[in-house]
């Protein structure tokens, strides 16, 4: 017979083994609340994989980054050397052929003229070396006179050569002279590889093109070529701009050189104007250093000049000249041009300004075919002009009404 409490009713049976008295035991979806998702291990591993991909593709990518620039840097060179080679082939010859008598053609003129800026370049430092004793003669002769001193040529010279700095500066150089080395060896490389991919590009322009339309769409095919032209035109006009603003850096340099009677006049004002439109961001500093060197031979003043004058030159170009002339031949603002080539080159550096107005340009030219335009009202304030009453809106005039009343 069970036992009863005090109010006759039947106490509960005890619980299970190990379970305090009271308390019911676990359900079945308590148990399975308790346990680890089936789908969390894959989320887990999904993302973890995801994770690992991304930083795979970060790592390549920073890996491949300098043949990316070049590969981009040699496809716009094939659309500069576009209308030539097709030209040529529209009267019948090959298109590779077409390809190799441009780059034949470019290498022949670029040669020609280092090796003519190199002999005259020698030429002028032997010249600097044989008057140099007589340079230290006349410098030293100024300095007895003006500050009564008694120093001579030989003391000048054995102190020089016996002293520390000296020393440390050849051993300094010799060791520079390998990383010199390497940063040619690696400039000639990236030449290399920017010419072969260039003149694939343009000897298989069509095959390019019809690969690339092959995976399109109709509708799509027809927008992609339009780009291709546009940016064949937009390239085109910036090599014109720079050809013209080289032509306009020479006419000025030829004219200061010859003025202070500077040497070989035509072909340093020819470097200059080459070097500093085509090599960019220090194109114009690194193309007056010749000239620099030359004037000092003849006068110290002279090199003064020169440097003082390729650095007015170059913000006079930069802030008036190119966006000016870029705006006209490529058909961008001033602004866009001059922003383009700041953002080319925090991005890549002296690649990313020389390639930067003619990809703005490009991309300014294909959006702006697809945007649609509306006509502009004939209204003052376009123009900048305010009238009384014109610049308050409908609603705020009805309720200045109700407030004065009727």
């Amino acid at each position: 017979m069970a036992r009863t409490d005090e109010t006759g009713q039947t106490a509960p049976h005890a619980s299970a083994v190990g379970s305090a008295p009271g308390v019911p035991p676990p359900t079945q979806s308590a148990v399975s609340g308790s346990r680890m998702p089936r789908w969390l291990p894959r989320a887990m591993v999904l993302a973890f994989s995801l994770v690992a991909v991304f930083q795979l593709g970060s790592w390549a990518f920073h890996q491949l980054l300098g043949l990316l620039v070049n590969v981009l840097i040699a496809f716009f060179l094939a659309l500069a050397i576009e209308p030539a080679v097709s030209r040529m082939a529209s009267h019948g010859l090959r298109r590779g052929l077409a390809t190799f008598l441009v780059f034949l053609g470019l290498v022949i003129v670029s040669v020609g003229f280092v090796t003519l800026l190199g002999s005259l370049l020698a030429g002028q430092i032997i010249k600097m070396i044989e008057g140099f004793p007589a340079y230290l003669d006349s410098v030293i002769s100024w300095i007895n006179t003006h500050f009564d001193t008694e120093l001579k040529r030989v003391d000048v010279q054995e102190n020089l050569l016996r002293s520390d700095w000296l020393r440390d500066y050849v051993q300094n150089s010799a060791t520079g002279a390998l990383d010199v080395s390497a940063h040619v060896l690696g400039g000639l490389f990236r030449l290399l590889t920017i010419t072969l991919f260039s003149f694939y590009f343009a000897a298989d322009g069509p095959r390019l093109r019809r690969a690339l339309c092959s995976v399109l769409p109709p509708a799509k095919q027809a927008e992609v070529l339009r780009a291709w032209e546009i940016a064949v035109d937009k390239t085109g006009g910036y090599i014109y701009s720079r050809g013209l603003m080289a032509l306009i850096s020479v006419i000025a340099h030829y004219i200061l050189l010859q003025a202070l009677g500077v040497p070989y006049a035509p072909v340093l004002a020819v470097w200059v104007g080459l070097v500093s439109q085509f090599i960019p961001t220090i194109g114009t500093y690194l193309a007056g250093v010749l000239p620099m060197l030359i004037a000092f031979t003849v006068d110290p003043w002279y090199a003064l000049w020169v440097l003082v004058f390729v650095v007015v030159y170059q913000q006079f170009e930069n802030y008036v000249l190119q966006p000016r002339l870029t705006a006209r031949t490529v058909d961008i603002h001033p602004a866009v041009a001059f922003g383009s080539v700041i953002a080319g080159t925090a991005l890549l550096g002296a690649a990313g300004a020389l390639i930067a107005i003619p990809a703005v340009a490009t991309l300014q030219a294909f959006f702006g075919a697809y945007v649609k335009r509306y006509d502009v009202t004939d209204d003052p304030r376009i123009s900048g002009h305010r009238q009384s009453g014109r610049g308050v809106l409908p609603a705020q005039r009805v309720r200045q009404r109700g407030q004065n009343g009727p």
